[in-house]
């Protein structure tokens, strides 16, 4: 693909600010109650505790028990949020769910969470772009309520990584976790906070630096040099060109959430872009790569330490197999809930 095709927007710049708009309203994460050391993986493929934290920037991770349910953990992370948010799950017209680890095929993760929450008239939507996921929801998501389809959406982010993990693999067993986080869609007046311009990208031309086969026994298999390489290239170009699709400038950011893919990856983006490190969200140490769960549950920590306020100019941004990517920016505010 073309350096220069990646940099050509390809839709209006700046979304007109008098039309209906949509707003995050809240947001909501939980993880599974298992811990799992670097002490732990360390012991198994040979290594250290600070030779995987060193290289990953990763101490800890939560890996799901044998019978939980991703359905529960991105159920408790929704209720968190519709709670947040005072919507009850029977206002919901749509759940669109981000994940490449459902429990079942059929029914779709989306509808078992609605379910699972009590929903009566929410359809539902499955998509699976690796760790782009909640971001390719999310765009889906404000459509619906930017057209008027719908006026109140919940969006999911949730993996179990650790399911699909080779945890033999130096590659992968030390980066790899389990989690879920959800944010409530609704409508905006004109003028108010609102998500923003969103670029999704995609480019299938080398599938084997990261990759998972189809199959039950199938692990992920993946080239750390060069997904590190792509992540960095990817996430930096696509941080600009949202940036510059808000009619902003990175200096007009006020926090950047990334896809906490690996510690270095996150500080690597920010130093490419010359980016403040406190206004860069680094959460990866307790949590490790959640995949889909980890730009909402980003987002849910710096609410919780107090970065992210109102009126706040947010960068969105992930990086995933196959490879997709994405960048988005979010005027945070509360919408018309």
């Amino acid at each position: 693909m073309p350096e220069d095709a990646l940099l050509t927007p390809t839709s209006p710049a700046v979304a007109p600010r008098e039309l209906r708009g949509a707003a995050i309203l809240a947001v909501g994460a939980e993880l599974p109650e298992r811990s799992v050391s670097n002490e732990e993986i360390a012991a198994r493929i040979g290594k250290s505790d600070e030779w995987i934290y060193t290289r990953t920037g990763i101490r800890e991770r939560r890996h799901a028990h044998a019978e939980e349910r991703l359905t529960d953990v991105a159920a408790a992370a929704s209720r968190v949020a519709l709670d947040r948010a005072g919507v009850d799950p029977a206002a919901l017209d749509l759940v669109v769910v981000g994940t490449m680890t459902p429990d079942e095929r059929m029914p779709n993760a989306a509808a078992t969470i609605a379910q699972a929450l009590g929903t009566v008239r929410a359809g539902s939507i499955e998509v699976n772009a690796a760790c782009t996921g909640f971001l390719t929801a999310l765009s889906i998501g404000a459509a619906h309520v930017e057209t008027g389809r719908a006026e109140r959406v919940l969006v999911v982010g949730a993996d179990f990584i650790s399911r699909i993990t080779d945890h033999a693999s130096k590659a992968t067993t030390m980066l790899f976790a389990d989690g879920a986080g959800a944010v409530v869609l609704g409508p905006t007046a004109p003028g108010s906070g609102r998500i923003g311009p969103i670029r999704l990208r995609a480019d299938a031309s080398a599938p084997e630096v990261l990759y998972l086969a189809h199959g039950t026994e199938a692990r992920i298999q993946m080239d750390g040099h060069e997904t590190f390489k792509h992540a960095v290239n990817r996430m930096s170009e696509v941080t600009r060109e949202a940036v510059a699709a808000a009619g902003l400038t990175l200096e007009e950011i006020d926090l950047f959430v990334y896809h906490q893919a690996n510690g270095r990856i996150v500080s690597a983006v920010g130093e490419r872009l010359e980016l403040p490190a406190e206004r860069v969200v680094d959460c990866i140490e307790r949590i490790g790569n959640i995949s889909a769960a980890t730009v909402p549950y980003a987002l849910a920590t710096a609410e919780a330490d107090g970065r992210l306020k109102d009126g706040a100019r947010v960068l969105l941004c992930a990086f995933g197999g196959g490879f997709t990517w994405g960048g988005a920016v979010v005027e945070w505010g509360t919408g018309d809930a």
